[in-house]
């Protein structure tokens, strides 16, 4: 008698709970394994991270390049992994193979803005240059007829409030979620305007935290959920608790290559640990039985 496969949750079936799910940023197969390790079940790689490890800008990431990345962190964990697409790589007929990448790479989710393409530096300093709403709309409603999942999520992005305004960028997020678009992603800057949001726009919504935290705004999960939250992103935090990691590192050895902060011990303990999250015995047992001998 054949046993029935249990049919293993998707991403699109954790968001459709009354929780928002969780999502740190990762950059690489290393901090991918350490959030999974933490306990978290998605995790998101952010275009504005990826471009600051890169020492350039998200605007100069390419989609192969975002997809191979994507590729090497689903390699060593399976969980969720959401890709920020920035503006998809492209106008409508773009995105058939932004999709196609997207899902050969694996990711369970694609994020797309609604900013001019080539996306432009002044982002970072708070000027946006979005496309009409109309042209966006069609670029979602392709990206629906590309995937040939329904499991891969589409969330349609607009920085409208920080652009033009909330009337603005509530029209704009109606205007997606009826071409078609799984989820809602806006960017309120206060307690104040997630209530505003929320009062106009059902769930599943998707917000970015801030540097900081939930704690910036004295917000607790249970209030994000209350927001419609359905998916949280902290884009930034480890990225910024890694730079300063290094940056310590860096600065303690250059003074006369002296311990970076622990001790000899301390260091062998960690390097211990980093063995066991790579599976460093797993691929020793390999060579025992196959080119090493017993």
């Amino acid at each position: 008698m054949k046993r029935e496969k249990t049919r293993m949750a998707t991403f699109r079936d954790m968001i459709a709970g009354d929780t928002p799910v969780c999502t740190p940023v990762v950059f690489n197969p290393i901090m991918a394994k350490l959030a999974e390790q933490a306990g978290f079940n998605a995790l998101y790689l952010g275009g504005g991270t990826m471009g600051y490890v890169k020492t350039v800008l998200e605007a100069n990431l390419t989609l192969t390049e975002m997809a191979q990345i994507g590729m090497e962190i689903r390699s060593v964990c399976q969980l969720p992994l959401v890709l920020d697409a920035a503006t998809g790589w492209g106008d409508p007929m773009h995105m058939r193979r932004s999709i196609a990448m997207t899902e050969a790479a694996g990711f369970a989710a694609i994020e797309i803005e609604d900013q001019i393409i080539p996306k432009r530096a002044h982002h970072h300093i708070g000027i946006e240059h979005m496309i009409p709403a109309d042209l966006m709309v069609e670029k979602i409603k392709e990206a629906i007829a590309a995937r040939t999942s329904d499991d891969l999520v589409i969330v349609g992005r607009t920085n409208g409030i920080r652009s033009t305004d909330m009337d603005d960028a509530l029209k704009r997020a109606d205007a997606y979620r009826a071409a078609g678009a799984d989820v809602i992603m806006l960017s309120p800057r206060s307690p104040e305007e997630y209530a505003f949001v929320a009062e106009r726009l059902a769930a599943p919504l998707m917000f970015n935290l801030p540097a900081g935290g939930l704690s910036k705004f004295g917000l607790t999960l249970q209030d994000m959920a209350a927001f419609n939250c359905r998916i949280l992103v902290d884009p930034s935090n480890p990225f910024i608790a890694a730079y300063k990691a290094w940056r310590d590192c860096y600065r303690a050895m250059a003074d006369g290559m002296v311990s970076p902060g622990f001790s000899a011990e301390e260091g062998t303990a960690i390097q211990k640990e980093m063995f066991e999250t790579i599976g460093l015995e797993s691929l020793l047992e390999v060579e025992r039985r196959t080119v090493e001998g017993k």
